[in-house]
């Protein structure tokens, strides 16, 4: 028979393995708990914003610019506009086009151009009209110079120098919630640029520094020309053409519109849907811009 010895032995190792067995199941049970949360996180935001429009797609990096086409704390709104699920109407700020800076990037160009000239921009004309010649048709573009003109005065100093020409559109996006095609990068790889960056305009300078609003998405309708970009203030020549209405965050620069013939083109090229399959990848068409050009 054993001992008392050997059955309060017996029980203590009884009694620590059960000790165990509880500490692991609270263990399993915390890390079950963190799970849950990441996927409740990612999901929210998920339906927040299924993709991001970036000009960095292989740098993280994210550098706000100073000086900019964004309001000052004398002339910017003091009150966010209706949270209608629609881009804001637009107010022009007493700023509008006066400091246009365009800071050098921290990643170089991939292709060397002189940025455009700083200081104050005109707004008038208000438009501006671009023919861009690709390789599947034309794409007419109608730039809002009276809305963006620190924008359309970056592009329009790229056209001219040539800094799209020969270059790919190397980015397409087919989801419910986001349908576009993206170009401006000469190396196709979703991080090139011209080696400057600057400032958010439309919609984002119709919200106060820091509202909430600028969180939530609206919808950016078929038909829009927007600046891709690695967060606030790092708009580069990346820049996306809107084929079917698409939610985002209202932090992507609206610089002008596609007529009728771009569209046309437009879903020419989205109907061949992404190479590889998916919904967000090369454009299973080729498409090359051959040439920018001021009308």
């Amino acid at each position: 028979m054993p001992t008392n010895e050997q059955r309060r032995a017996t029980a203590k190792r009884k009694l620590e393995r059960q000790l165990e067995r509880r500490d692991q199941q609270a263990k399993r049970r915390r890390l079950m708990a963190i799970i849950g949360g990441i996927l409740v996180i990612a999901a929210a935001v998920a339906l927040v914003a299924t993709f991001v429009l970036t000009d960095k797609d292989k740098s993280g990096s994210t550098v706000s610019s100073a000086g900019s086409a964004a309001p000052s704390a004398s002339g910017g709104p003091t009150s966010a506009p209706p949270a209608n699920g629609q881009l804001p109407p637009f107010t022009a700020s007493a700023d509008l086009g006066a400091n246009c800076q365009y800071p050098a990037s921290p990643e170089p160009a991939s292709k060397q151009v002189a940025p455009p000239n700083s200081g104050k921009v005109p707004t008038d004309p208000a438009t501006v009209s671009i023919s861009m010649t690709t390789n599947q048709g034309n794409i007419g573009l109608i730039l809002d110079n009276a809305k963006a003109p620190c924008t359309v005065n970056s592009f329009a100093s790229l056209a001219q120098k040539g800094f799209f020409t020969d270059t790919p559109c190397h980015r397409l996006t087919t989801s419910p919630s986001l349908s576009v095609l993206q170009c401006g990068d000469p190396t196709g790889s979703g991080s090139g640029g011209p080696g400057y960056q600057f400032a958010n305009e439309y919609p984002t300078d119709q919200y106060p520094k820091g509202d909430p609003g600028l969180q939530q998405p609206v919808t950016y309708p078929r038909g829009t020309l927007a600046m891709a970009n690695a967060g606030p203030d790092t708009n580069g020549s990346q820049f996306f053409l809107v084929y079917k209405d698409s939610q985002l965050p209202p932090n992507y620069t609206a610089f002008g519109t596609i007529d009728a013939t771009g569209l046309a083109t437009l879903d020419k090229i989205a109907a061949g849907g992404v190479a590889g399959g998916g919904r967000d990848g090369k454009p299973t068409t080729d498409v090359q811009i051959k040439s920018v050009l001021l009308d």
